[in-house]
This record gives C-alpha cells, structure tokens and sequence, in this order.
C-alpha cells in the first residue's frame, strides 16, 4: 500500500474485494456499475478499467441491489486478506445508513412471505383446488 503506486482502478477493486477476480470487476465497470465523483448518487461520470485510482477519490459501486459508495484512502495492487482490503477505502456514513435501511426492509418483507416448501403436497393441492372452485363458481355466467 505505497501512495505513489498507479493502479487501474479494475485492480484496485479486485485488490479491495469488492469482486471476487479482475475480469468481474472489469465486466461491472463496463457495464456502468462504478461511477466516479458523485457522492451520494450514483449519477457520477462513468470509468474505464483502465482509469488510474488515486487517493482522496471517490467512486460509487453498485454490487447487486447493494450500492457503496466509496472514498480511496490507499492504493495497492495485490490482493491481500480481508483486514488489509479495508484499508483500501472509508464508506461514507450515508451510504452505511442507505445499505442498513434498504437490509431492514428486506428482512421485514422476507419474514412476512412464509417460506417456500418445494413441491406442494396433497393436502395443498386439494386447498387450492377448492379455493379456485369457490372462485370461479359464480363466474360461469349462469
């Protein structure tokens, strides 16, 4: 981690964990999923693979649902262990709370769908079969 060192910003991500190998993070950039400058958007300018990561810039990188939005506080090219990745770059506290918020809403709409048990049984049949009886009854036109 030297401040002097030039890595384009596909290794810099890689070196950092967001992606797990180099051609994943490259693919991501240049499907628009890492802007630049715009903290607190994701309406920043687009990067390159090659665009050359210095510190004190900010960028914004979207990684599924999950948007962080980040600021590079030092630059390596190897990747090292998960501690070492951290030290790569600050997550802005908006960006904390966004990912917290939108993680609470999940969990809230994932614990109000019952779970799914596969294959429908018997029993589940015979219901629903008698749920649609009951829906489709009076509607035959008679």
């Amino acid at each position: 981690m030297t401040d002097s060192l030039a890595v384009r910003i596909d290794k810099w991500l890689w070196a950092a964990r967001f992606f797990k190998t180099r051609s994943l993070a490259t693919d991501a950039i240049d499907a628009g999923h890492v802007r630049r400058g715009s903290v607190g958007s994701i309406s920043g300018d687009r990067v390159k693979p090659a665009h050359i990561v210095r510190i004190g810039d900010s960028y914004a990188v979207q990684r599924g649902e999950s948007l962080h939005e980040i600021v590079v506080t030092a630059v390596s090219d190897r990747r090292g262990s998960a501690t070492d990745a951290a030290k790569l770059y600050r997550e802005t506290d908006a960006s904390i709370a966004a990912r917290l918020d939108k993680q609470a809403v999940r969990a809230v709409a994932n614990a109000a769908q019952p779970p799914l048990r596969g294959r429908p049984t018997k029993q589940d049949r015979r219901k629903l079969a008698e749920l649609f009886a009951k829906n489709y009854a009076g509607n035959d036109g008679s």
